[in-house]
């Protein structure tokens, strides 16, 4: 059985095309993740991504993850809610000085509570001076990234409040997958 899935694509082209969000209240912090982790990459990517079918990463093994992390000017950034991981933004520096927002999310349990927008906010601007941490990169002319159908329902909205331009809109079916996670009734508390 399939769906038919929309899969928008996003960019800015500029700094300056970032809106920043406001911070969230609380005790919200975005750390680097600087140690690359197959089990806490996986864990974020599953607990993210489980109710909006994330599938894409689950059958590669350890090594294909640890080699997808560990390449140059690949980043995880993950924002913390009191100390527990509340989601996540990994980016990934590509040719001519893109980078891409591979994955960007939150787990059900924090989504409604601004952290998005200023999680989205923070991963713009460190994929705007991603060079500065990677010297064997091109400086970032442009950020960009996709979302679907299927991805949270102000997922869209928040990457237009931050300043990204739609540049791209496809439809395909996509087979139908249940769920890996979290477990359904998953949610805001």
């Amino acid at each position: 059985m399939s769906i038919t899935v929309t899969t928008w694509s996003l960019e800015q082209t500029s700094p300056a095309d970032l809106i920043p969000a406001k911070e969230p209240e609380g005790d919200v912090r975005v750390v680097r993740a600087e140690v690359p982790s197959p089990e806490f990459s996986r864990f974020l990517y599953t607990a993210v991504g489980g109710d909006i079918r994330w599938t894409d990463r689950l059958p590669l093994t350890y090594a294909d993850w640890r080699e997808r992390l560990e390449r140059p000017g690949t980043e995880t950034w993950v924002a913390y809610d009191r100390g527990t991981p509340a989601g996540y933004v990994e980016l990934e520096a590509q040719e001519n000085g893109a980078v891409e927002v591979v994955y960007f999310g939150l787990i059900p349990a924090f989504r409604g509570r601004r952290i998005g927008g200023h999680l989205l906010s923070l991963g713009t601007a460190r994929a705007w001076d991603l060079a500065t941490r990677w010297p064997d990169l091109a400086p970032t002319s442009r950020v960009w990234l996709h979302t679907c159908s299927e991805d949270g329902a102000h997922a869209m909205d928040n990457y237009l409040r931050r300043g990204f331009r739609l540049f791209d809109t496809k439809t395909a079916p996509e087979p139908e997958v249940a769920t890996p996670g979290p477990w359904p009734g998953a949610g805001p508390v």
